[in-house]
């Protein structure tokens, strides 16, 4: 009995030689980032830090400690730095490529959120998004904002009734000009002659 549990350990005792080593580091690195994050805390409350400051400082710290634990992990499994910097760098050009391809999105997303917070004009305005001081622009009664586009209801002299599709980032590009709900009819209906007969 006693060879064979000799001999199985001996087969086995590389691989659980690493695996101690590996589940070591992932421990004393859990450990020191709790020791951190119980230091900072009471650094926090000694000099009476904000939160503000105290969570991301955290946050960094914890990903920083497990992130170098997790590299020492993998380069004790055989795994390159060279590979892993491959790998990582590759990812970040990919994560760049795709945010530079979707940044108009992002951007009418971002402007979305902002019409609806700050309320440069609701629904039933007018508004006139002009190209430049003396230039003008598209206009309309706003009749849906959604978070790609603003919908204006074109009006006027030479409106044909259309529905305009204003991306949301561009009233934060341009010039707006408008006119509040009921203010909006003020300005455009203009009083009639009385008739004699």
């Amino acid at each position: 009995m006693k060879g064979w549990l000799a001999q199985w350990l001996g087969e086995w005792s590389e691989t659980l030689l690493l695996g101690t080593r590996v589940l070591l580091i992932l421990l004393v690195a859990f450990v020191l980032q709790r020791l951190v994050a119980r230091g900072l805390t009471r650094i926090a409350t000694r000099y009476q830090l904000p939160g503000e400051l105290l969570l991301p400082l955290r946050g960094a710290l914890r990903w920083l400690i497990m992130g170098s634990a997790l590299l020492l992990a993998l380069e004790h499994l055989g795994v390159s730095a060279g590979v892993l910097w491959a790998a990582f760098s590759g990812f970040v050009a990919v994560a760049a490529v795709a945010f530079f391809a979707i940044w108009s999105v992002l951007s009418n997303l971002f402007c979305a959120v902002l019409i609806f917070t700050v309320g440069p004009f609701r629904l039933g305005d007018r508004v006139e998004v002009m190209d430049g001081f003396d230039k003008p622009g598209a206009k309309g009664r706003v009749v849906a904002i959604n978070l790609l586009y603003t919908t204006l209801e074109e009006e006027g002299e030479l409106a044909s009734g259309a529905l305009l599709q204003i991306p949301n980032s561009l009233f934060f590009q341009k010039v707006v000009r408008r006119w509040r709900g009921t203010d909006a009819l003020s300005v455009t209906v203009l009083p009639r002659k009385s008739q004699e007969t």
